[in-house]
């Protein structure tokens, strides 16, 4: 799987120091973008836009590019086991403030919908914790991501 990745950007992004950490991070932080995606069993056309505009906007990438690495990320999602995997990476090269706006995104994945299912808000709450975000800056991401969602 990351051989897959790693193919992606030596295709798509001229070679960088430090580069394959960086799209190891930016997969795992996609990867929390399709788990919210697919929590409730129902992938719905604003839910996918809200992901790729985050991955868009968090990585600056093309819509082929953020469309590629969320593929990636849902052959990722699929085979793992647990989250640890994701939240460990970004634990270890995000600032807090970082976190703060992955959790931002995923609420905006999730609220695209205009609806939260009880899976969507297990999820965040389980990804909080996994991150290690003060729960204010949590009510406050979403907050500010409910407010843009729709």
């Amino acid at each position: 799987m990351l051989r897959a990745l790693k193919d992606f950007f030596d295709r798509n992004i001229a070679p960088a120091p430090g580069r394959d950490e960086r799209h190891t991070i930016e997969l795992a932080t996609a990867a929390l973008l399709v788990e919210t995606l697919r929590i409730d069993a129902e992938i719905r056309e604003p839910e996918r836009a809200a992901a790729l505009a985050a991955v868009r906007g968090k990585f600056g990438m093309s819509d082929a590019e953020a469309d590629t690495l969320l593929e990636l990320a849902e052959q990722e999602v699929r085979q793992a086991t647990d989250y640890f995997q994701f939240t460990s990476l970004i634990n270890r090269h995000f600032t807090m403030d970082q976190k703060i706006r992955v959790i931002e995104l995923m609420w905006s994945v999730a609220w695209a919908d205009d609806e939260l299912s009880p899976h969507e808000r297990h999820l965040m709450r389980k990804i909080v914790d996994l991150l290690h975000v003060p729960h204010g800056d949590a009510v406050a991401a979403q907050a500010r991501a409910r407010g843009t969602a729709g």
